[in-house]
């Protein structure tokens, strides 16, 4: 057995705590008031100390309290550690101050600047931040995030989850194409292009293409590699609505696409240690998003 490790297993910071009050202080008495506990505790916790690490820590006389050679060195430390245990109930404390909202390629599309304006309104307490992550889980499973915003096609089990709204597709194309001068397209003629397929996060797969015509597929690696094959005209690609609103680029026009099934949009998060936060930002997409379906409606 490592007589060391066992010895620093009753190691608390409350020892730590008394030593560097005492040396901070200047005696027992004054440390004990610092710390608002009494002398007697100052001491035990002191004789507890040097008895763990089996050096003695300080030397005491009627008046004054010195650190002995091994004391100053363990003084030094205990600084650190301490500073270190504030820095990490900081830091906990600080990651329920703030929501991470981790998305693939695009948050809440048309949606994303009302989400922002409404949180700061409702919830000055929790700082809203919005972050791309190139994941299928938008940095969810990497622990880069607390919720993400998922549009792909996931297995969804083993994550709490809530569907927040729907969104139409369209078709990304070169500002010069000639499906650019028309209203919408169909998904049939799609089948007749070269179509831009990020299979890493992108929500489009080969079954919107239920008979035999499939387009020709080109794969990318993300939202800026996709965009650059269409911007060169030999690509169209497939995508939420929320991808148009979001990365309006020089050169890439969208069209509706008229006849595909629209794109289901969930929340996501871990169902064990949920942000306290989550199931307010669930409810503010979901009604951010029943409004827009409303208005189409009427």
């Amino acid at each position: 057995m490592d007589t060391h490790r066992g010895a620093s297993a009753g190691l608390e910071l409350k020892h730590l705590r008394c030593l560097t009050a005492v040396m901070d202080a200047g005696s027992f008495t004054d440390a004990a008031i610092e710390l608002g506990v009494s002398q007697a505790a100052v001491s035990r916790n002191l004789l507890a100390l040097e008895k763990i690490l089996g050096v003695r820590l300080l030397h005491r006389t009627s008046r004054a309290v010195a650190p002995t050679p091994a004391g100053v060195q363990v003084l030094a430390r205990a600084r650190l550690l301490l500073s270190g245990a504030d820095e990490l109930v900081t830091a906990a404390a600080a990651g329920h101050a703030r929501l991470h909202i981790g998305h693939a390629w695009s948050a809440f599309g048309r949606h994303t600047t009302e989400f922002q304006r409404r949180w700061h309104r409702s919830h000055p307490e929790t700082e809203l931040r919005l972050i791309r992550h190139n994941a299928p889980t938008g940095g969810l499973a990497e622990g880069l995030c607390d919720i993400a915003v998922i549009r792909a096609p996931l297995d969804l089990k083993s994550w709490s989850h809530a569907l927040v709204g729907h969104e139409r597709r369209v078709v990304a194309l070169a500002s010069d194409d000639p499906w650019a001068r028309r209203r919408s397209v169909r998904i049939d003629e799609i089948a007749t292009r070269t179509l831009a397929i990020d299979r890493r996060t992108g929500t489009t797969t080969m079954n919107l293409w239920s008979g035999t015509a499939q387009p020709v597929v080109e794969y990318t690696h993300d939202i800026d590699d996709w965009l650059a094959a269409i911007a060169t005209g030999r690509c169209v690609g497939v995508t939420p609505q929320a991808t148009a609103v979001q990365y309006r680029r020089n050169g890439i026009t969208y069209r509706p696409v008229r006849d595909a099934d629209p794109v289901p949009v969930h929340l996501m998060w871990r169902r064990q240690d949920a942000h306290p936060a989550t199931h307010a930002a669930v409810a503010l997409a979901i009604e951010l998003y029943r409004n827009d379906e409303r208005t189409r409606a009427s």
